[in-house]
């Protein structure tokens, strides 16, 4: 079955427009992994908008599935912080401090030797390392070149396209996982999947091991309820 790792950053954005601890995100952790999933993600950027340093070394302390750090390594603050939490995983993300979200994936050719210097520390450490790749199989054979453990395939694409041409665009990712497949490479997915769309992704495409879900999972637990939600989403792993 693939993992659910839920992105709690959307709990710390509610949290920090007020001040103070409500929601208390360590809580939301604890019964986020009580109901069922098999993951937490975060990914604090520089500004901690959202997420904040201190949160990442107390949820350290706490998480007791795997637990996974995003963000991007040029910034040293991150990497010294991925190095002393040491989570189950990081997820490489090239974004920049000014974006409202991510929303490319590594070119895994022009940054190669980056990034293999960058993922080769981090395994070292004995960090399992994923790069945010976008569904193209040039980019997946260079992410075989920098030594990650996995890839984390950006899926707006296929959120965007899916109510019009589902059955078109899903190809692409079906063919990059495949190859990832072959070059063992582990897949994980992330980036705008929600209730709608997750049956079917995780029905075409291979050697799916985790989704990484935040805002679509938190919006729905408004109407649903937390737990119910949870279960919701593991039910379309299935």
């Amino acid at each position: 079955m693939t993992k659910l790792s839920v992105n709690i950053n959307k709990i710390a954005t509610l949290r920090n427009s007020r001040g103070g601890n409500v929601p208390d995100l360590l809580q939301v952790a604890r019964d986020v992994e009580r109901f069922g999933a098999q993951g937490i993600t975060v990914h604090p950027r520089p500004d901690e908008r959202h997420i904040r340093y201190k949160d990442v070394y107390e949820l350290k302390e706490i998480v007791s599935t795997e637990f996974n750090i995003e963000g991007n390594p040029l910034e040293k603050k991150f990497v010294d912080l991925v190095l002393k939490v040491k989570p189950t995983q990081v997820t490489l993300v090239p974004d920049t401090g000014s974006q409202l979200t991510s929303d490319h994936g590594w070119d895994t050719i022009s940054k190669q030797d980056y990034l293999k210097k960058i993922i080769s520390e981090f395994k070292t450490a004995g960090i399992r390392t994923s790069i945010f790749v976008n569904a193209d199989l040039k980019m997946i054979e260079g992410a075989k070149k920098t030594g990650t453990d996995r890839i984390e395939l950006y899926t707006e694409e296929y959120a965007r396209l899916y109510f019009k041409e589902k059955e078109t665009v899903i190809k692409s990712f079906a063919a990059a996982a495949k190859l990832a497949g072959e070059l063992n490479i582990g897949v994980n997915a992330g980036h705008d999947l929600s209730r709608e769309n997750l049956k079917f992704f995780k029905q075409h495409v291979p050697n799916l091991l985790e989704v990484s879900i935040g805002h679509a999972l938190v919006s729905d637990a408004l109407y649903f309820g937390l737990e119910n939600t949870i279960q919701m989403y593991l039910r379309e792993l299935k």
